[in-house]
């Protein structure tokens, strides 16, 4: 037998080698680029990433060429900072169904992650469960049907909305003093009740303040209810102590075009006797306080009473205009005026007739007031 003897230098040298060439290997493929790598006809479907750790730095990784459909990620750790990976290349646009993302770690920070250029118009999404999201449709018994949420109401009773609360009001449109004819005119109207329903007393005419002391008067009491946004409706039972006589009345009050108020009232009197009265007003303000009030009406009836001065066609015209201050929270507005009256049509020979003033003016100064 030969025995052959090898120096120690000879096997050192060696090993040096054998280190040495995985070395080379693993320095070359740090400098490797993947961006062009194509990947998409392999199959990675029975790779096992599970003891894949990517917990590393990957900022600077190009994953735009990666197919990965069919890989299982379910061991991967991704709780590593990924804040400055860049996914805007990646096409996830395939069938990803079958992927396995269970067991994925993603705790790590991604907020600086680019997802902009994703498509993921073709992943399934109906098998996520979101139940623990926060959201959702709240349970039946969530609230109670009058909003207490068991809270008692305490000594003060249950709230009430305030449009269902019945209230009142005292509005005063009218009450002046002619000079020229020496009587007082009054126009009130007063009401009880919610936004929806009310009673009201209407009452308008003149006072004289001479000997006789006489007084007409038209005075109405009905049910007031709203037609629409601007428009209000009325029904009910009057009386005219002119011609002594009573009368079903019904009426529509409300706002023209411009803010222009506007009333139109029927009576229907016993004897078959219809009056028609029209009326419009409009508010011009000067300034805050100052308000100029021009008021129109007009006076109708279907047919002839010559025992009350009275003709078929319209009968009366009257026209006024105020200037008017409001006060105390413009609840009281002092005012002075100019009024002018005529007859109308066959009224006005009736009037002659009887030695009665067909035309007629004068100054008023009177008061308006709300409450």
């Amino acid at each position: 037998m030969k025995i052959y003897k090898v120096g120690l230098p000879f096997i050192g040298m060696s090993s040096l080698m054998l280190l040495m060439s995985p070395l080379a290997n693993a320095a070359e493929m740090s400098n490797m680029d993947h961006g062009s790598m194509d990947m998409s006809g392999m199959d990675m479907s029975d790779m096992d990433h599970s003891s894949m750790d990517m917990s590393g730095d990957m900022s600077d990784m190009d994953h735009s060429g990666m197919d990965m459909s069919d890989m299982d990620h379910s061991g991967m750790d991704m709780s590593g900072d990924m804040s400055d990976m860049d996914h805007s290349g990646m096409d996830m646009s395939g069938d990803m169904s079958g992927m396995d993302h269970s067991g994925m770690d993603m705790s790590g920070d991604m907020s600086g992650m680019d997802h902009s250029g994703m498509d993921m118009s073709g992943m399934d999404h109906g098998s996520m469960d979101m139940s623990g999201m926060q959201g959702g449709e709240a349970p039946a018994d969530a609230r109670s049907p009058d909003y207490s949420n068991g809270v008692p109401y305490g000594r003060f009773g249950k709230p009430v909305m305030m449009g269902s609360l019945p209230l009142w009001g005292v509005s005063v449109e009218t009450l002046g003093y002619q000079f020229e004819n020496d009587q007082i005119d009054f126009e009130f109207d007063t009401w009880y009740g919610t936004d929806s329903n009310r009673v009201t007393l209407r009452s308008e005419g003149s006072a004289q303040t001479n000997d006789d002391k006489e007084i007409d008067s038209l005075t109405s009491l009905a049910y007031w209810k709203p037609l629409g946004i601007f428009w209000n409706g009325e029904a009910g039972i009057a009386y005219n102590t002119e011609n002594d006589k009573s009368a079903i009345m019904a009426g529509i009050v409300g706002t023209a075009p411009y803010f222009v108020e506007t009333d139109a009232r029927a009576y229907l009197y016993t004897d078959g006797q219809v009056q028609l009265d029209l009326g419009t007003a409009y508010e011009w303000r000067l300034d805050q306080r100052w308000v100029v009030r021009p008021e129109l009406e007009l006076t109708a009836f279907s047919k002839d009473d010559t025992d009350n001065g009275i003709t078929k066609g319209f009968n009366e015209f009257e026209a006024e205009v105020r200037l008017a201050y409001e006060t105390f929270s413009r609840q009281l507005a002092p005012y002075v005026g100019f009024s002018y009256k005529s007859a109308l049509g066959d009224a006005r020979d009736l009037r002659r007739q009887e030695d009665e003033d067909v035309d007629s003016n004068s100054l008023t100064a009177g008061v308006m007031f709300w409450f």
